[in-house]
């Protein structure tokens, strides 16, 4: 109640899963009914709108569990869904020690169903993994896919800044909570210049994953690049279904995009 106050108006909580054996198996500390419980807490504080954060895909996961995962989630009416699927990532204990996910198959039955149930709940898909009520799409999350600025705050936290003369550079801070508060410690670990060649891609990059793309004038007001240097590589893509034909807007085919 004390953050509503102080003019916090939004709230993202993350469930992953509702189901105790799958929250084991993904290591998390907390359970489903701690889950179910901060939420009710949330709206009870004045936070009438948050996001729920759920993925899918989990070790050994049937699609009936999935979608009473989603279900379970949809109930407690938040006005934002991040709904993804478990990735296996470098440096985690699922990389060196991968558990049994579901086969393809399974994945594809998960993912259409979960977005039909959605759709018939009133959210919209507007980026690969993120749903949202009318009006309740994160704005932060819509300012750097589509390549703006940010402050990153906090252990592990990223940034991105441009600066006077155009140049953007990405930070990111001390990735444990006990070192980032060791004054005896440097909070931030790193801070890279973008050079050009690398800008169409991390634009791009996050500019594709907003199924209605983005005006294709942001390209060069973002990275101070012509568009007519992205003309070769959007080409290609056309060509092989993965870009939409649309001059004024970079967008992604539906395949392409939200799946």
């Amino acid at each position: 109640m004390a953050y509503r106050k102080l003019g916090i108006n939004r709230l993202s909580i993350g469930v992953q899963s509702f189901q105790p054996a799958k929250l084991e198996k993904l290591g998390r500390i907390h359970t489903g009914d701690e889950a179910l419980r901060a939420a009710e807490m949330a709206r009870r504080a004045g936070f009438d709108n948050f996001n729920l954060d759920l993925m899918h895909g989990l070790p050994d996961q049937s699609l009936d569990e999935a979608l009473d995962d989603l279900r379970q989630a949809v109930a407690l009416a938040p006005t934002h869904l991040s709904w993804y699927q478990l990735t296996l990532e470098p440096n985690t204990v699922f990389w060196n020690q991968p558990p049994q996910l579901p086969e393809d198959d399974i994945l594809w039955d998960i993912q259409e169903a979960g977005q039909a149930l959605l759709t018939a709940e009133g959210y919209a898909q507007y980026e690969v993994s993120a749903y949202a009520k009318p009006g309740k799409q994160a704005r932060h999350n819509l300012n750097y896919w589509s390549f703006g600025d940010f402050i990153g705050i906090g252990a592990g936290a990223h940034g991105k800044l441009t600066g006077l003369d155009g140049s953007i550079r990405r930070t990111w801070k001390t990735r444990l909570p006990k070192d980032y508060l060791n004054l005896a410690k440097p909070f931030k670990a790193g801070d890279k210049p973008l050079p050009a060649d690398e800008l169409p891609f991390e634009f791009m990059m996050n500019a594709l994953r907003l199924t209605e793309g983005v005006d294709a004038g942001l390209f060069e007001a973002r990275t101070g690049l012509p568009l007519v240097s992205l003309a070769d590589a959007c080409r290609e893509a056309e060509q092989k279904g993965l870009l939409k034909v649309e001059p004024a807007r970079l967008v992604a085919t539906p395949g392409a995009s939200c799946s």
